[in-house]
């Protein structure tokens, strides 16, 4: 777990330095990009999914496969997996009857990468 600081530096100036505050202004991005990210992020915030991501970080993987090594239900998966696929973070491709499932793309590889490389610094 992760544990906050105890105090917080408080900063005492009160002085706006307006250069930095345009600038910051100038280059935010729009409030519908803010949105979905907040959207992509919220996907990251549920452990299951997590794992899940992890699972297919590991291996391209079918339903059941998933299924087995997250100890879950057909069901849960893949509900999860359509969240997922919705959201362009998975992709799928069948094969015969089997339907496998992997990540979408190097981005997705590069967050979870980042995120673990982040907490446990």
């Amino acid at each position: 777990m992760i544990r906050l600081a105890n105090k917080i530096d408080l900063c005492s100036c009160t002085i706006i330095h307006q250069d930095v505050v345009e600038r910051a202004t100038a280059e935010m991005q729009d409030h519908e990009i803010s949105i979905k990210l907040s959207e992509l992020f919220k996907l990251f915030a549920d452990p299951t999914r997590i794992k899940l991501l992890n699972a297919l970080y590991i291996s391209e993987m079918c339903v059941c496969d998933i299924a087995a090594c997250l100890n879950m239900t057909h069901s849960a998966i893949s509900h999860q997996l359509r969240l997922l696929k919705m959201y362009n973070l998975v992709k799928s491709r069948k094969e015969g009857k089997v339907v496998y499932y992997s990540l979408a793309d190097s981005h997705v590889t590069d967050i979870l990468s980042k995120g673990l490389e982040h907490i446990n610094e």
